[in-house]
């Protein structure tokens, strides 16, 4: 007798996985080594993916923690999420050879630090302590001259001195909806605070999260690929569950807990932005292996944002 697999409609939200910012630094990392030969030293890992980080150190990468386990001959290359100013400033009096892969848009989120501190301004940063982008970011500021903020219970609990010459900027891959209440609570508090001229969480960040929030509610079960310590990735699992849909953040297919899952209807599917395609094809492929899946991308616009490369590896 032949054993029939109950009906499983697979939604796969979209846009999802790598976004421009990811590509650019694995891409450097890859360049990296066809112009420098293995090993290329990597301070910290280049994204927040177990499988892109394995998948480099197999070609030759090495990742570190410190700049002080790089040897004086071989280049070094900071991570998408930004380093302190002390990083390349040491790496520099040592004489290494360094590439910097921060993402642009966190790029931009510093030179904006600098130019406020620069107009006399204390900034109020939103962001999730001990994240290495928020590490790099107060890197980019003298000591003092940045707080960070949380929560919306962080903001009343501010004991600022001079009021009037407030700013507020954020980290990138923040919840939109809970970055928008602490800026709503900020303003309230210090009706004179600067904001940015534009958006800080990127385009990805956001356009994910829109994602998960249009294809969630037709979902009873919502799995997110993406690491345990990648923030964005973290973000859409806690957009999913917002919207009704339990969820659970996965690094890969193995990582599935059936048990949780049940028999379901529809399975909604996305990954974070340092996730690559091949592991929520992989996870499709395991939901194929017990449910006679129907699988559906949901409508999106695509992303057309791509960052120029570092000259020193394209040159």
């Amino acid at each position: 007798m032949v054993e029939t697999r109950p009906p499983l409609r697979v939604l796969i939200a979209a846009p999802r996985g790598f976004c421009a910012g990811v590509d650019r630094a694995i891409q450097i990392v890859e360049l990296a080594l066809e112009r420098f030969g293995a090993p290329v030293y990597v301070r910290h890992e280049i994204v927040h993916n177990r499988f892109v980080v394995d998948r480099l150190r197999e070609l030759g990468a090495v990742f570190v923690d410190e700049l002080d386990e790089v040897p004086d001959d071989r280049p070094v290359v900071f991570s998408a999420h930004g380093v302190p100013k002390s990083v390349p400033a040491t790496a520099s009096e040592r004489g290494l050879s360094f590439v910097d892969a921060t993402c642009p848009l966190v790029s931009k989120v510093h030179r904006q630090a600098e130019r406020l501190i620069a107009d006399g301004r204390h900034i109020l940063f939103i962001g999730h302590g001990g994240h290495p982008e928020v590490i790099g970011t107060f890197g980019q500021v003298p000591e003092g001259g940045m707080t960070l903020v949380e929560t919306v219970e962080d903001v009343a609990r501010l004991d600022i001195a001079d009021t009037d010459n407030l700013a507020f900027l954020t980290q990138t891959t923040l919840s939109v909806d809970d970055t928008a209440a602490i800026v709503e609570a900020l303003k309230a508090r210090f009706p004179s605070i600067r904001a940015p001229r534009s958006e800080d969480i990127c385009y990805a960040t956001s356009n994910r999260q829109a994602a998960v929030k249009a294809i969630a509610p037709e979902c009873d079960r919502v799995l997110v690929i993406g690491a345990p310590n990648s923030s964005n990735s973290l973000r859409l699992a806690e957009v999913a569950e917002r919207m009704g849909a339990p969820a659970r953040l996965i690094e890969r297919a193995r990582d599935i807990d059936w048990d949780w899952l049940g028999s379901p209807s529809t399975v909604g599917i996305s990954a974070g932005a340092s996730a690559p395609e091949l592991l929520v094809r992989e996870v499709v492929d395991a939901l194929r292996e017990r449910f006679e899946v129907s699988e559906e991308q949901a409508d999106h616009t695509p992303e057309r944002m791509v960052f120029k490369l570092p000259r020193e590896l394209v040159a």
